[in-house]
């Protein structure tokens, strides 16, 4: 396997392995603490490897239609797995950070982009991520990781088996900083909740902007003919 693929196969893998870890606590009211410690280097290593793979293909000239395809592939798995995640919350009375109705128009559009590649590979065209596409992308990132910071904070603040009563006193560094967080939590909300709203307006015009670049491809196609 070519080792820009290796990196996507990874984010493939690991998709799963984030879901379960979130929802850990939420199903059995422990690990909370593992959990916090686990959920943003889990999120920033996917990441990476988006970064990772782009880079070995060009690099070590890997670039390929399957990598075009597997790609966008493992970024909606990645991405839809973890908004998945963020219609609930582990703490009390919080409750969601991404409302159901912005959650399924993203998916919609995640689902009509898929429609394309495959309309596209059936055609003998792989259509990789244009700009408009890797905005989106890091609108998505950027989202995910204003809802972790705050929902790993409630984890640790609030005490359960195994964690110590410093995260309700604010002892400590770590402490204060989670303690500050959680004071916050309103913010972080209205503050995710806006990185969601441009998320979707991104990925609807960057959906439209695929749409005329692959009617182009077919008015291309049928000019040569």
């Amino acid at each position: 396997m070519k080792t820009a693929n290796a990196f996507t196969l990874t984010r493939v893998v690991l998709a799963p392995v984030f879901f379960v870890v979130y929802f850990i606590p939420i199903w059995t009211g422990q690990f909370a603490g593992i959990s916090a410690s686990v959920l943003i280097p889990l999120l920033a290593f996917m990441e990476f490897t988006d970064f990772l793979d782009g880079y070995f293909a060009r690099r070590h000239k890997e670039v390929s239609d399957f990598g075009k395809m597997f790609d966008p592939f493992a970024d909606v798995m990645v991405h839809l797995t973890t908004f998945t995640c963020f219609m609930t919350s582990y703490g009390p009375d919080i409750g969601r950070y991404l409302p159901p109705v912005i959650f399924i128009l993203i998916v919609y559009r995640e689902f009509g982009m898929n429609f394309i590649r495959m309309v596209a590979a059936k055609k003998g065209t792989a259509i990789a991520a244009r700009k408009g596409g890797k905005l989106k992308t890091v609108f998505y990132v950027a989202s995910g990781f204003v809802c972790l910071i705050p929902e790993c904070a409630v984890r640790l603040y609030y005490v359960k088996p195994g964690m110590t009563a410093d995260f309700v006193t604010g002892q400590g560094i770590i402490a204060n900083l989670v303690t500050v967080v959680v004071q916050n939590y309103p913010a972080w909300k209205t503050a995710a909740l806006v990185m969601f709203i441009a998320s979707l307006l991104l990925c609807y015009v960057s959906f439209i902007d695929y749409l005329v670049h692959f009617k182009s491809l077919l008015t291309n196609e049928k000019n040569k003919k």
